[in-house]
């Protein structure tokens, strides 16, 4: 997929209705309130020495970064926000709230928007669930305030 076809997957997620079940969608999951488009995802790692994994990551990141970049011209400078206090409210058993609480176990932090005149945020973030596990780059656009 190219940067023109990730904006246009942001673009229609800020503009389509949530799914009333949480459940697979054509960009990745959805559920009440929020959708997650899985934009790029990596190759595993079972059998890959640390410095692929390394430089995937990297990539993965220039691609966030660059992406983040053109998000940056239409609505301002993103807040960074951390997702491990998160995590570690929900391992204390706490109901965090979705897509926040999914997110937090396996996506260290997003670039986060809220589009001037629009009642949704829009954040950009990588994912990894394990070592072993593909990289994914992750669009989510959700009406749930971050906790």
């Amino acid at each position: 997929m190219t940067i023109a076809q990730h904006l246009a997957t942001i673009d229609r997620l800020c503009s389509e209705d949530f799914p009333p079940e949480p459940g697979r969608s054509d960009a990745g999951t959805g559920g009440p309130g929020y959708h997650i488009a899985e934009l790029v995802t990596s190759e595993d790692f079972w059998e890959a020495d640390g410095a692929v994994r390394e430089e995937t990551e990297e990539q993965f990141e220039a691609d966030r970064d660059g992406l983040s970049e053109l998000l940056t011209r239409r609505w301002g400078r993103p807040d960074v926000m951390s997702l491990s206090t998160i995590f570690d409210r929900t391992t204390d058993g706490e109901e965090i709230p979705e897509p926040w609480g999914l997110l937090s176990s396996h996506v260290p932090d997003v670039h986060l928007w809220k589009p001037e005149g629009q009642d949704r945020w829009v954040a950009l973030g990588i994912s990894q669930w394990d070592s072993e596990l593909p990289f994914q780059l992750l669009a989510v656009v959700t009406e749930v305030d971050p906790p």
